[in-house]
């Protein structure tokens, strides 16, 4: 039994990433996040649509989906690196796609960004200072949340002593996964930067970043 406790912590793991926070403050605050602003439940829609009193909450919150179960694996089941990588994993699926809203949530950059600081918060680090560059220069958060992210993969690949070993690839193989999370959710973002229609942060409707 106790061989099968840490693999526990992947099914754990989706549940809480599946918690739709953003839409319960929604509701605190009046509103129905998913047919407001760009419809998403994340947190830039909740900062749009409710303000920044339930907007900065939802994003710690949607962090939290990420960095808690990555945690909870770690120092309470003591799972495996392989176990640890597939629990943040589902937890970013989780937020993406809750069972409770018809497999229909976010975006996934925070909860990405909680499971990593708990795994390679160095890279972290730099890729959050590339999305914070982009989006000072651009004001297109949806661009500075795909560019942090790959900014954190390259960091990683670049700083870890040995990505591709049997100890370091589970935790490359995450970032990577992390990666292509993201860009497939940001894909509506990318026609429209190439368009030249995306809308900066700031405006009425800016779809839609970390979330």
């Amino acid at each position: 039994m106790s061989e099968i406790l840490p693999y526990l912590s992947i099914p754990i793991a989706y549940l809480w990433g599946s918690i739709p926070f953003g839409l319960l403050l929604g509701w605190l605050a009046g509103k129905d996040v998913r047919k407001e602003g760009s419809g998403n439940i994340g947190a830039t829609n909740v900062l749009r649509t409710c303000g920044w009193a339930f907007g900065v909450p939802a994003f710690l919150m949607d962090f939290l989906k990420g960095y808690g179960p990555a945690l909870l694996a770690i120092h309470v089941f003591e799972a495996e690196p392989l176990v640890v990588v597939a629990a943040a994993i589902c937890a970013v699926l989780g937020h993406n796609f809750p069972v409770w809203l018809g497999f229909r949530g976010g975006k996934g950059v925070a909860t990405s960004a909680g499971a990593v600081l708990a795994l390679i918060p160095i890279p972290l680090a730099i890729g959050g200072g590339v999305f914070l560059l982009c989006v000072a220069l651009t004001r297109y958060v949806s661009l500075g949340s795909m560019l942090g992210t790959l900014g954190m993969v390259v960091a990683h690949l670049l700083l870890a002593a040995a990505p591709f070993s049997r100890d370091g690839l589970p935790v490359t193989a995450m970032a990577a996964a992390m990666l292509l999370l993201v860009l497939l959710r940001h894909r509506a973002n990318v026609g429209r930067l190439l368009a030249g229609t995306e809308s900066k942060f700031g405006r009425s409707r800016d779809d839609d970043g970390p979330s």
